[in-house]
């Protein structure tokens, strides 16, 4: 009796799930006909009986009587039994099965004047043979529930053995011209239709359901390596930038619209740096503050702290280049004074003297704002702005061209100029701070095990991060390529080990699979009991 379960559906009460199960409990016996051996004109029935859930013994018996009259010149008289043993893929009698079997044979023939197909056995054609053969084969076929009572059968197979018996010179003939024996290939081909009936019921049962897996979140991104100190802060701070890019300073530059760049101000014809002049205070903290961190950074190394200083185009070209280069100094012994580890071979510092190209960009930002506005209070100075620009391009001398821009408009540009703009230029920038990546081994080969882990390729992951599993950042994706490779404890370990650490992706991983393992242990538990409640039913 074999017993198959099948899902039809299921009812929910008092929050226990209720499945409608089926039962078909299959008849250990089959009874069996090959009808390609009935076409041959040969009666045949086969008979199949369960040992266990993979394997059956069985027993084929095919005779053919007629001609009956030994005077027909063309005969083919045989009986032939065969006692067989089959082992099946899924198991015995299921509805759809693969199986192979291997087989003993003995038959008595009396042949004569056959042709047998594809050449088999030449010798019969015109002579008649009367023996015995004996033979071992092996076969392989496939079998489909047709209905409740029926099955069908494919099989194809090979017989090897051997044969002896007497030879005639024709069919009809009763004059023996000799004996023979020898080796013998029988070849066998079947198409069985199968008595083997199965009974179905339907009851209800209390049938746990198993668990879903959780979904381990954060596969693309969130296992990836704590990046760098120095990874975080340039993603947030532009004025963070590698060596490779350096640039030097040329007085071309408008560092005025340079992306990142952090200016603290100096008042009129100072080099004296105060922390509450103008808006400084929260500059001057987030410089000494980004210097601080990436100076830490183990997995950094500063290379170079680019300065400049820079002054307005009041006073002399002499005396605006001291000042400059006092502005850029003074923010240096700041930031000396201010975190550990930085020297003045740290630092390039680049006196700007005058900001012209500043003046400049400025300029023409205020001619933009007048000549697109409807109604300005910038109109009035427009048309002299632009004569300021004409002198920018025309004077090269610096202090010559100052005096002509005094001049304009009786001093009335120049004093908005002063008032409006130059306040801006009296300044110290903290320009770029230039670093290089200390080569990271262990972050290298977990990212390589991440990308493989994004394509889903755990069992190549799983060595990678093994090798590198003293290192805490690998944890949680050690923890994920686990938990996909069925180690699901182990996984759970990891977890644990990289939430301990920080890591919220972790934690939450911890929690979910934590659930799933307590909700899994129910589960078997419950399951055993229902198993046991089918075993019982299925042996009534």
């Amino acid at each position: 009796m074999l017993l198959t379960i099948s899902l039809v559906a299921y009812g929910q009460q008092n929050s226990v799930r209720y499945d409608t199960v089926t039962y078909s409990k299959v008849k250990p016996w089959a009874v069996r006909n090959n009808l390609l051996y009935d076409a041959a004109l040969t009666p045949n029935i086969g008979f199949d009986y369960r040992l266990d859930s993979v394997w059956t013994i069985g027993f084929t018996a095919g005779y053919r009587p007629w001609p009956t009259d030994d005077m027909k010149e063309k005969k083919w008289r045989h009986f032939l039994i065969m006692p067989e043993l089959r082992h099946w893929s899924d198991s015995v009698y299921a509805d759809k099965s693969w199986f192979w079997g291997i087989n003993m044979m003995y038959s008595h023939y009396n042949v004569s004047n056959v042709h047998f197909p594809f050449g088999l056995y030449p010798s019969v054609r015109h002579a008649r043979k009367e023996g015995d053969l004996v033979a071992i084969g092996a076969s392989y076929g496939r079998s489909w529930r047709l209905s409740r009572l029926f099955r069908l059968e494919a099989e194809a197979g090979i017989d090897v053995g051997y044969a002896w018996g007497d030879k005639y010179n024709c069919g009809k003939c009763g004059k023996k011209i000799g004996e023979y024996d020898g080796p013998f290939l029988v070849p066998k081909l079947a198409l069985n239709i199968v008595l083997n009936p199965k009974t179905v019921h339907q009851v209800q049962l209390e049938r746990p359901v198993e668990p879903t897996p959780p979904v381990i979140p954060g596969l693309a991104f969130g296992i990836l390596p704590p990046a760098t100190v120095s990874d975080i802060l340039a993603s947030k701070n532009p004025v963070l930038e590698e060596y490779a890019n350096y640039r030097p300073y040329d007085r071309t530059r408008v560092l005025r619209k340079e992306k990142g760049m952090l200016w603290v101000h100096f008042p009129l014809d100072k080099t004296t740096l105060l922390y509450d002049f103008r808006d400084n205070a929260p500059i001057l903290d987030r410089i000494v503050d980004i210097t601080r961190q990436i100076m830490a950074d183990s997995m950094s190394n500063v290379r170079l702290i680019q300065i400049i200083g820079l002054a307005s185009i009041e006073g002399t070209v002499p005396h605006n280049e001291d000042l400059g280069n006092g502005r850029a100094q003074a923010l240096r012994d700041y930031i000396k004074d201010r975190v550990p580890g930085t020297t003045d071979q740290l630092f390039e510092l680049n006196g700007g003297g005058e900001a012209w190209a500043e003046l400049r960009d400025q300029i023409n930002d205020v001619v933009a704002e007048g000549d697109n506005a409807q109604t300005s209070n910038l109109k009035p100075q427009i048309s002299t702005l632009k004569e300021v620009l004409t002198i920018m391009d025309t004077e090269q001398d610096l202090n010559r061209r100052e005096q002509k821009i005094r001049r304009l408009n009786g001093g009335k540009t120049y004093d908005y100029i002063k008032n409006e703009l130059l306040p801006d230029q009296r300044n110290s920038g903290y320009l770029r701070i230039y670093f290089d990546r200390v080569p990271d081994a262990n972050a290298d080969a977990i990212n390589r095990a991440v990308r493989l882990m994004q394509q889903q390729h755990w069992e190549e992951a799983l060595p990678i991060l093994n090798n590198v599993r003293a290192d805490e950042r690998s944890w949680n994706a050690l923890g994920v390529t686990l938990f996909q490779t069925g180690q699901r404890e182990q996984a759970l370990d990891y977890f644990r080990r990289a939430a301990a650490k920080g890591n919220a992706d972790a934690q939450r991983n911890a929690e979910q699979l934590q659930r799933y393992l307590d909700a899994l242990r129910t589960y078997q538990t419950e399951y055993e009991k229902y198993n046991q409640l089918i075993q019982s039913r299925a042996s009534r």
